[in-house]
């Protein structure tokens, strides 16, 4: 099911409308795409933050605009340095019924064997790009990695296909892998050496 967004459309000039908008509590846009030309928008800060919090990036928010029901999918936005909060979103006008790509987050579930015996588990790719209609893009792929042994590892080839949507990423790609622990090594012992009295050495360079 999409998620919803009232939108407004927006002027481009002066430059600080933007700044005036922010300050007004609302994130300006841009929409573009599928059948929709590159139109600015403005959306309330508070709910796309809702939004966004209780569906994921890659969820499809459908939009108005003049009249028109309009898909959408983020595909990109900027946050505030210091406050982390949106500043400026891209969305991207999509056909229901053709296929896009997007990143999805990979999330390691279970607790793998090798690590119960003393193994290090290491994660080597933290998100894959997947192919599926909107509706159907997945949020986070879930991968099982209880069966990891010491020396074991996960790739992309080693992940059930989904009935939904396709992992392009190469299948050699390594996920994750369970390493043996580095031994620690104790610091060589320096030889000590007796120091040289300075009258000694005098002494013989005489004789």
């Amino acid at each position: 099911m999409a998620a919803s967004l009232e939108v407004e459309k927006r002027a481009v000039r002066p430059r600080s409308i933007r700044k005036k908008l922010r300050h007004e509590g609302r994130v300006p846009a841009i929409v573009n795409g599928y059948q929709i030309e590159s139109t600015p928008i403005s959306v309330d800060s508070l709910e796309l933050n809702r939004v966004l919090r209780e569906n994921g990036l890659n969820s499809v928010i459908t939009m108005n605009i003049d009249g028109k029901k309009v898909n959408t999918l983020v595909q990109d936005y900027s946050e505030d340095t210091f406050t982390q909060h949106i500043i400026h979103v891209e969305f991207l006008s999509v056909n229901m019924a053709v296929e896009t790509e997007v990143e999805a987050e990979i999330t390691l579930v279970g607790e793998a064997s090798g690590v119960k015996t003393g193994g290090v588990l290491t994660q080597t790719l933290y998100s894959a790009t997947v192919s599926a209609t909107p509706d159907k893009l997945p949020e986070n792929i879930e991968v099982d990695i209880s069966n990891l042994e010491i020396g074991d590892s996960i790739n992309i080839s080693d992940i059930p296909v989904a009935k939904d949507y396709t992992i392009v990423n190469e299948p050699e790609e390594q996920v994750a892998s369970v390493n043996a622990p580095e031994e620690e090594t104790e610091p060589e012992e320096e030889e000590e050496t007796e120091p040289e009295v300075i009258g000694e050495s005098q002494e013989n360079s005489a004789e």
